[in-house]
C-alpha cells in the first residue's frame, strides 16, 4: 500500500468532523446503515482518484471512550463524558485547494441531522 500522505500534493489538508447523535446511529436498521455507509463510498470513489481523500473514520461510540486526565495525577475515566445532543462520530482528511472546496466536500457527505465541521488541519509532519 502507497502511502497516501507522501503523496498529498501541496493543497491544506482540511478536517471534516462528523457529529451525530448517537442514539439516531443507534436506531438505524443494518440495511440503512449498510444505504447510508454506500453514500459515503460514493463521496471516497469521487475524492480517491483525484488525490483528496486522506484517513477517513468512524469511531465507537463514547461509551467505549476512556479519558486520561493528567492535571494532577493519571486518572483514567470512562466514557461517555460530555452532556450533549451531538457526539463525535468520525472524521475526514482531504487535500483541497481551498476551504470552499473542503465546504463542498462536507456538504456533499450523507446527513441523519449530522452536524459537519470543516477545519483546517496544521501539519506537523513531513
Amino acid at each position: 500500500m502507497v502511502n497516501a500522505i507522501s503523496q498529498w500534493s501541496v493543497f491544506v489538508l482540511y478536517s471534516i468532523l462528523i457529529y451525530v447523535d448517537e442514539d439516531k446511529v443507534a436506531e438505524m436498521t443494518p440495511e440503512e446503515e449498510d444505504a447510508h455507509i454506500a453514500q459515503h463510498l460514493k463521496v471516497h470513489d469521487r475524492l480517491r482518484p483525484q488525490g483528496k481523500l486522506g484517513p477517513v473514520v468512524r469511531l465507537e461510540p463514547t461509551s467505549t471512550a476512556k479519558r486520561l486526565h493528567t492535571d494532577r495525577e493519571l486518572r483514567v475515566l470512562d466514557g461517555p463524558f460530555a452532556e450533549t445532543k451531538e457526539q463525535l462520530l468520525g472524521f475526514y482528511i482531504v487535500d483541497c485547494e481551498t476551504e470552499e472546496e473542503a465546504l463542498s466536500i462536507a456538504r456533499s457527505l450523507p446527513s441523519i441531522g449530522t452536524i459537519f465541521e470543516v477545519r483546517p488541519v496544521k501539519r506537523i509532519f513531513n
